[in-house]
C-alpha cells in the first residue's frame, strides 16, 4: 500500500481488517533508495537534492537549502544530524545560495568539504552524512510521523500480535523506546504486593532493550552495524490476582 508509517490504522481499515498480526517497521532509507542515485539520498555520487521518501509530493531537499533561513537550517542540521559544524555550515550555505541556488549534491558536498575542519573530516566519517541525514529526515518529516505511527501500531495489533522496530540511530531509537516503555507499563502502586484484575498492561515487551546485529550479519551486510531492534507485543489477560515479581515495571 502506498502509504506513510502514521496512515497505518487507515491502510488496516481499508483492507477491510479489523487488527493485524503483525507490523515490521523498517525505518530510515532503504539500501534501494540509496543504490538509485537519481533519489539523491547518497552522499557519493553527484545526484539532484530531492531526498524525498514519497516522490510525488512535497519539498525536496534543495527546497529546504534554498529557502530556510540560516537559523531554521542551523536548527535541522543541529537537532537531525547532530553536527557540530552546523551554524557554521547553515551561513555558508546561505551565502553560496545567493550566487546560485543548490540543485545538486556534489555541490552541497563540496561546501561541507569546506566548512567542516580537517581534524573532524578525519575523525567522524563523511563530512556529508550527517548533514544529508538530516536533510533527509526534516523532508520526509520522519520523526514527527514515527511519534504518531508507534501508537497507531500498537492500536492494531491483535491478541498474540508484535509490533517491532529496527532504528539505526539514536534519534530514530528513542521515541520506539518511550513508545514501548509507556504501553508495557504497570500503573499500580510501587508497594502493591499484586495486580489487580484489570490492571494488567496490555502489552509487554518482546526485546530486553534493543537486539543488535552479530558479527556475521555485519559481514554478510555492513549496513546492519548501527541497527537496533525492538519489539513488543499484546498477550491474553493474565488471571487475577498476579504476584508482581521484585523490581517490577511500574
Amino acid at each position: 500500500m502506498h502509504a506513510v508509517y502514521d496512515e497505518i490504522a487507515e491502510v488496516v481499515g481499508d483492507r477491510g481488517l479489523d487488527h493485524v498480526d503483525a507490523v515490521l517497521f523498517d525505518l530510515g532509507v532503504s539500501s534501494m533508495q540509496l543504490d538509485v542515485r537519481e533519489r539523491g539520498f547518497a552522499y557519493a555520487a553527484d545526484a539532484p537534492l530531492d531526498m524525498r521518501m514519497d516522490g510525488t509530493t512535497g519539498p525536496t531537499a534543495a527546497d529546504v537549502l534554498n529557502t530556510y533561513s540560516a537559523a531554521e537550517l542551523t536548527r535541522v542540521l543541529r537537532d537531525y544530524g547532530e553536527e557540530k559544524f552546523a551554524k557554521k555550515i547553515a551561513y555558508a550555505i546561505v551565502r553560496q545560495r545567493e550566487v546560485e541556488p543548490f540543485t545538486n549534491s556534489a555541490r552541497l558536498v563540496e561546501l561541507l568539504y569546506a566548512e567542516i575542519p580537517a581534524p573532524a573530516r578525519r575523525t567522524g566519517g563523511h563530512p556529508g552524512k550527517r548533514t544529508f541525514r538530516a536533510l533527509r529526515m526534516e523532508v520526509n518529516d520522519e520523526l514527527a510521523v514515527l511519534q504518531r505511527a508507534m501508537p497507531a501500531a500498537i492500536e492494531v495489533i491483535g491478541v498474540g500480535g508484535r509490533v517491532v522496530v529496527e532504528s539505526y540511530h539514536s534519534l530514530e531509537d528513542r521515541p520506539v523506546k518511550r513508545a514501548f516503555t509507556a504501553a508495557s507499563r504497570l500503573d499500580v502502586p510501587e508497594d502493591l504486593p499484586f495486580v489487580p484484575e484489570g490492571s494488567e498492561p496490555l502489552l509487554k515487551l518482546v526485546t530486553r532493550g534493543a537486539e543488535v546485529a552479530d558479527e556475521h550479519e555485519i559481514e554478510q551486510n555492513p549496513r546492519a552495524a548501527s541497527v537496533r531492534l525492538r519489539a513488543i507485543g499484546t498477550s491474553p489477560p493474565i488471571p487475577s490476582p498476579t504476584r508482581r515479581s521484585r523490581g517490577a515495571t511500574r
